[in-house]
C-alpha cells in the first residue's frame, strides 16, 4: 500500500443537467492506493463538523459519487475517483469521512471523446485513423 497527502478534495454534483463541483474545505487528509486486485483507492478527508448531514445522507444512500483531489502539493494535477462514502466518524467537533473507489482514467475518456467526435463527423476506417492520429499530434503542438 501507498499512502500521499491528501490536499485538496471536490465533489462533483449534478445540477440542472450540469456538472459542479464543490470544494469541501479540509482539515486534513490521505488516500491511500491499497495496491489490491480491484485497484481499491481509501480516501480519508478530516472536515468542520458542519458537513456532518451531508457526508451522513451520502453514506445512508450508498450513492456512488465523482471526486476529484489533489495528492501531495497544490499544483499538482486533480485526480478523479468513482467512491462511495464507507463511514463518518465523529472527532470532537470534527469528524472524518471514509470513501472507497476507484480512480477514473480520464485520458482514456478523453480518447474516447476524440474517437466519437471523428465519428459523428463521419469519419471511418483508415480514414478515422489518419485523422484520429492527425489530431493527436495538433493537441500535443
Amino acid at each position: 500500500m501507498k499512502t500521499f497527502k491528501l490536499i485538496s478534495l471536490d465533489i462533483m454534483e449534478e445540477q440542472n443537467e450540469d456538472l459542479t463541483q464543490r470544494r469541501i474545505k479540509l482539515q486534513d487528509g490521505l488516500i491511500i492506493n491499497r495496491e489490491d486486485d480491484h485497484g481499491r483507492w481509501v480516501i480519508e478527508a478530516y472536515v468542520d463538523e458542519s458537513y456532518r448531514e451531508f457526508f451522513e445522507t451520502m453514506r445512508e444512500n450508498e450513492e456512488e459519487i465523482i471526486v476529484q483531489v489533489k495528492i501531495t502539493k497544490q499544483s499538482n494535477r486533480p485526480a478523479t475517483f468513482m467512491v462511495k462514502a464507507i463511514d463518518v466518524n465523529m472527532i470532537g467537533d470534527r469528524m472524518n469521512v471514509i470513501f472507497m473507489g476507484t480512480i477514473v482514467d480520464r485520458q482514456q475518456e478523453q480518447v474516447e471523446k476524440v474517437l466519437k467526435q471523428l465519428m459523428d463527423e463521419g469519419y471511418q476506417g483508415e480514414d478515422l485513423l489518419t485523422e484520429f492520429k492527425k489530431r493527436g499530434q495538433e493537441s500535443k503542438a
